[in-house]
């Protein structure tokens, strides 16, 4: 299969890649420092970048399966509008480069999903995380109504441990506290998810 993954030396995106690479996949890694990806450089197609750009986006997106959108914030807490200005050149993009396939990384307590949230969850998400979750709102309906094969994918809070392999997706979990995910366990869902067809035009939810 052939895949683009955005926000691929992320902290997620970097085991997506490594999962498709490993997996026998085609990879495109599109980057804003090819430099980053190390010793994945020599396996992947790097493609330099910016993921807010259509132009840049569809370049990169010719003759692929499907995009796997790993994009984050790192440790900001401002959006800087990141999220919508993405949604909207990737999802012009993959109409004009003919992907029909894309996996959009989101996060749990986005838009409806908050509803679905722990009193704990909904004091961070309603504080620390308004303005990053206010923007990634706006862009996962950009997504939803792109007319592509989508699927969003919303990780509780996300940690830096192994995967485990034993994570829990539907389209709408019990929470209690404030759950995690690792990233790798993400990361194995975003690719496998990319793969295959049972979540396409659904929302994802997933947790240990």
């Amino acid at each position: 299969m052939k895949l683009l993954i955005l926000g691929a030396t992320g902290p997620t995106g970097r085991h997506v890649v490594d999962l498709a690479v490993r997996s026998g996949d085609s990879v495109t890694a599109f980057v804003r420092n090819p430099a980053t990806l190390g010793d994945l450089a020599e396996r992947v197609t790097p493609v330099t970048g910016d993921a807010t750009s259509q132009h840049d986006l569809t370049a990169a997106a010719v003759g692929h399966d499907a995009i796997v959108s790993a994009l984050g914030r790192g440790s900001s807490v401002r959006a800087d509008g990141l999220f919508t200005r993405a949604s909207t050149a990737v999802t012009g993009a993959a109409r004009k480069a003919d992907v029909p396939r894309l996996v959009w990384l989101s996060s749990f307590g986005v838009g409806h999903t908050f509803g679905w949230s722990s009193s704990a969850q909904k004091l961070i998400y309603g504080t620390l995380l308004r303005s990053i979750y206010a923007d990634k709102a706006i862009a996962d309906e950009s997504i939803r109504s792109s007319g592509l094969d989508w699927t969003v994918v919303y990780p509780t809070r996300l940690t830096n441990g192994p995967a485990k392999g034993t994570y829990r997706a539907d389209d709408r979990l019990p929470m209690k506290g404030n759950p995690t995910i690792s990233r790798a366990d993400v990361a194995a869902f975003l690719h496998a998810a990319a793969r295959g067809g049972e979540w396409i035009h659904r929302t994802a939810v997933i947790s240990d």
